[in-house]
């Protein structure tokens, strides 16, 4: 059965999907709490927010320049809900020692009594990596050594990595995080190499734009490339289905939308989990948080049960 969570409202801001309602004055912690505590209450599975650093001029048009941070935002909504899963979507490691990333996950997971879900990725903004003193071109082989040296770091109290670029050893990282051997690991990106990382280091993989025909090759790259590396067990195929809306809106959503009655929504929502998707990450448009709101509770009432 797929389970289904939500990207967030307000904590990125995106001309690409965000709402004129999430941009107004005044607008931020108190209506994304509610749209977290709403997640919870109807039984999504997680709930994810993104992470940026620093917006350059150049992009703040196209990508806006609000990006709330991952472990904060994400650290506030544990305090607010009680079962859903708190997903970074996606963390950009690269842009920080595995060590501060596994202390501030492993905080996060212990805080949120183990519901974190840590999505990962290489990122893509060249000006934020060199601001930050990091090399964007190896920004792949960073991510790589960032993975494998915070998969230790999750699983031992003193951890020992001898990789080149952040060799550490007996240093102990603690808080420990709740969920063991450690929290899952789920890398994003769509690229053939983000892809093979995935099946490679990860416990599941963060689509990135990828459409019901793209899908198929990249699931069978990801068999070919866990059976290479001699991977077993489960595995998470995360998707993003285009943008949806339960009934007829009678307001221009735009032609990406999936818009209709829930049987409708259902039957298209159903075609991912026919490839092999295990999780969507639904978003639905709105033109106020109680229209949000009032979306949520139609798909998880009305369309996923059909699922």
């Amino acid at each position: 059965m797929v389970e289904t969570g939500v990207q967030l409202p307000v904590q990125s801001q995106s001309t690409i999907y965000v709402e004129a309602w999430e941009t107004a004055p005044g607008v931020g912690a108190a209506e994304l709490a509610r749209a977290a505590q709403a997640a919870d209450r109807l039984g999504f599975g997680y709930v994810a927010c993104c992470d940026h650093v620093a917006i350059p001029r150049r992009l703040a048009g196209p990508m806006g320049a609000t990006w709330y941070d991952p472990v904060a935002t994400l650290g506030y909504l544990a305090a607010v809900t009680t079962r859903t899963r708190l997903m970074s979507h996606v963390a950009v490691l690269p842009l920080r020692h595995p060590l501060l990333s596994a202390k501030q996950y492993a905080t996060l997971d212990l805080l949120s009594g183990g519901r974190l879900l840590l999505g990962v990725g290489a990122g893509h903004v060249q000006e934020e990596f060199e601001t930050l003193g990091v090399d964007f071109h190896r920004r792949g082989a960073i991510l790589d050594e960032t993975i494998q040296a915070l998969d230790v770091a999750l699983r031992e109290e003193y951890p020992v990595h001898e990789g080149p670029l952040f060799p550490f050893s007996e240093l102990a990282v603690s808080p420990r995080p709740v969920q063991q051997p450690r929290p899952p690991i789920w890398v994003g990106g769509s690229s053939p190499a983000a892809v093979r990382r995935a099946a490679r280091l990860g416990e599941g993989w963060l689509s990135q734009g990828d459409t019901l025909e793209s899908l198929p090759a990249q699931l069978e790259l990801i068999r070919e490339t866990r059976e290479r590396a001699g991977r077993e067990g489960a595995f998470a195929v995360n998707a993003i289905p285009p943008t949806v809306y339960v009934g007829e809106p009678g307001w221009d959503t735009g032609r990406r939308t999936l818009t209709g009655k829930p049987d409708r929504l259902a039957e298209a929502l159903r075609a991912y989990p026919d490839l092999g998707v295990t999780h969507l990450q639904l978003r639905p448009r709105s033109r106020s948080l109680d229209e949000y709101l009032d979306q949520l509770e139609a798909l998880a009432t009305d369309v996923l049960p059909l699922l």
